[in-house]
């Protein structure tokens, strides 16, 4: 299989590197083949909103979190899972 192709069918790989980008920064290689993955895969780039939306939500939870006592409980899980389909809507 040729270097292209497992790039472009690689989803694991992408995933990978699209946490890896979310916490810090990736080699320039890493950015093209995530940049050529992408391109072709619906899969990995509504991953990698889904992965957005979660990571601001979870950043803005511990922000908030000294303010507030959260506990999961089902109307926090509903709360949150209509904020996640809130925000993927928008795009």
């Amino acid at each position: 299989m040729s270097y292209l192709k497992k790039v472009i069918y690689n989803c694991k790989q992408a995933t990978f590197l699209i946490e890896k980008k979310s916490i810090g920064k990736i080699t320039l290689r890493e950015s093209f083949e995530l940049r050529v993955h992408l391109f072709g895969c619906s899969f990995c780039r509504i991953y990698k909103k889904q992965s957005r939306v979660i990571n601001q939500m979870v950043q803005e939870l511990f922000r908030s979190s000294m303010h507030r006592d959260y506990k999961l409980d089902e109307n926090f899980k509903n709360e949150l899972q209509g904020r996640i389909e809130e925000e993927l809507n928008k795009n």
